[in-house]
């Protein structure tokens, strides 16, 4: 069974959609570990169906290291990314972790993807859960 990691920041709402539409689609087939850089994004995130959880840079720096799947915006491999709620420790675990990843461009940590569309988060959100099956 693949362990898909989602890893969100702030409030968690980017987080706990990618955990809700991955519940609705392969429950029971994934395994799912939500993890926040603080405890109202891990919140969020167990409130949209994860059951596994944690929260914290040890948390995301030790998780990411065993895992198949990585899901999240952008600004998580970026130093000091999510309004500086990433740290470096973490944006270089998830940048070397041999995860697949999968990253929403989300605009809120200064960087811009070129050539990609102006999609609304819900149309991103399900592209990036479109990836994720042909991952699995």
């Amino acid at each position: 069974m693949k362990k898909v990691v989602v890893i969100d920041a702030q409030g968690g709402g980017l987080g706990a959609a990618v955990v809700k539409k991955l519940c609705e689609k392969y429950e029971g087939r994934i395994d799912i570990l939500a993890l926040g850089t603080n405890v109202v994004a891990t919140s969020a995130m167990k409130k949209s169906g994860a059951k596994d959880c944690a929260t914290g840079e040890n948390a995301i720096t030790f998780n990411v290291k065993t895992c198949d799947i990585i899901i999240g915006g952008v600004g998580i491999i970026a130093a000091s990314g999510m309004l500086g709620e990433i740290t470096p420790a973490m944006a270089r675990a998830i940048a070397e972790s041999s995860a697949a990843k999968v990253l929403i461009p989300i605009s809120k940590c200064s960087i811009t993807i070129a050539g990609t569309s102006r999609l609304d988060a819900k149309e991103l959100i399900d592209s990036a859960i479109a990836k994720v099956a042909e991952l699995i």
